[in-house]
């Protein structure tokens, strides 16, 4: 082989191995900040894992935010019309918070069946809704108008 060519092809192996481990590097950086999103229908159905970081969404139930324990730790229900999961969250909760509003939990799902938010988002204008959350949210409000609902201690 040519000089000219075997430094050539030394230099696109180098390229390719760098490229390689960059993008290995960054997708083991980032593996903890993935948070997949989901319904209190598809934890109730055993969908979620229990352990990782996830995020989910729905309309906190009426009349079931309440003081837990000491050191504001709060506990309400978050439903999408088909089943209501129990979210229990140790911090001030969003101004914007309220019963029959849609609200994200970020955190983590017990084998209790209870859901321990680290995070709490309250929906705070029409402008924006991650397309997912809002078809969530708009499931949750036709189902709620029509009836019955599973909580995720049931499954």
């Amino acid at each position: 082989m040519k000089p000219q060519r075997r430094q050539r092809l030394l230099l696109v192996v180098y390229i390719v191995t760098a490229t390689s481990l960059a993008v290995g590097l960054l997708a083991y950086a980032l593996r903890d900040n993935l948070n997949h999103f989901y319904t209190p229908a598809e934890i109730a159905d055993g969908s979620a894992p229990v352990g990782p970081k996830l995020r989910v969404g729905g309309m906190v139930v009426a009349d079931s935010v309440s003081e837990v324990g000491p050191d504001l730790q709060r506990e309400f229900q978050l439903s999408d019309g088909l089943a209501t999961v129990r979210v229990r969250y140790t911090g001030i909760l969003p101004d914007l918070f309220a019963e029959d509003e849609a609200a994200v939990a970020v955190g983590r799902m017990t084998d209790a069946g209870v859901f321990e938010a680290d995070q709490v988002l309250a929906k705070h204008d029409e402008q924006y809704t991650p397309p997912e959350v809002a078809d969530a949210m708009q499931r949750a409000h036709e189902r709620q108008r029509s009836g019955t609902t599973q909580t995720a201690e049931q499954q």
